[in-house]
């Protein structure tokens, strides 16, 4: 093998290994398929959604407000409704990967692969799902969705071990 030859492979595995590094590690440091907004808090420290930002694709909103880092989603569902929850899977939120990313319709757990349907999210509770918010734990008017920052308080541990 000639030094040219050497040095195009050489290219190439580097190529390969810069590739599948960003696939698989990308989202170790925040650098998901879907990104985050800051969310909007208020005086008291809760989040506050636009409803007129909601779509049928889903926002992220991070929130830093406490001692660990959370995120909420919120999306428009085919019905029209308007669903919550947290950015973390109901069975893999230990593992610090059981977060969800967009793809198409669906939301893709980050620790197991399970497929999440859009128009699922905040009625499906259990299993690989995201965490439900529910209308009772929030308050809403025609403008905006407020998470309450005690309620997000009450959720905190199950973003402990989270490496988004």
């Amino acid at each position: 093998m000639n030094k040219r030859n050497i040095l195009i492979a050489a290219v190439a595995i580097i190529a390969v290994a810069v590739t599948s590094y960003t696939i698989f590690f990308s989202n170790e440091d925040g650098n998901n398929t879907t990104a985050s907004t800051d969310a909007v808090i208020n005086e008291n420290g809760d989040i506050e959604i636009p409803i007129s930002d909601i779509t049928d694709q889903a926002a992220f909103y991070a929130y830093d407000e406490l001692d660990t880092k959370m995120e909420v989603i919120a999306v428009k569902a085919s019905d029209g409704t308007i669903r919550t929850a947290f950015n973390t899977c109901q069975v893999c939120y230990s593992s610090g990967r059981g977060y969800y990313v967009q793809e198409g319709d669906s939301l893709i757990c980050q620790n197991c692969g399970n497929r999440f349907q859009m128009d699922d999210v905040e009625v499906t509770k259990g299993g690989c799902n995201p965490v439900p918010i529910y209308d009772e734990q929030t308050e809403a008017n025609s403008e905006t969705i407020v998470i309450p920052k005690e309620f997000l308080q009450e959720a905190e541990v199950i973003f402990q071990n989270w490496k988004i």
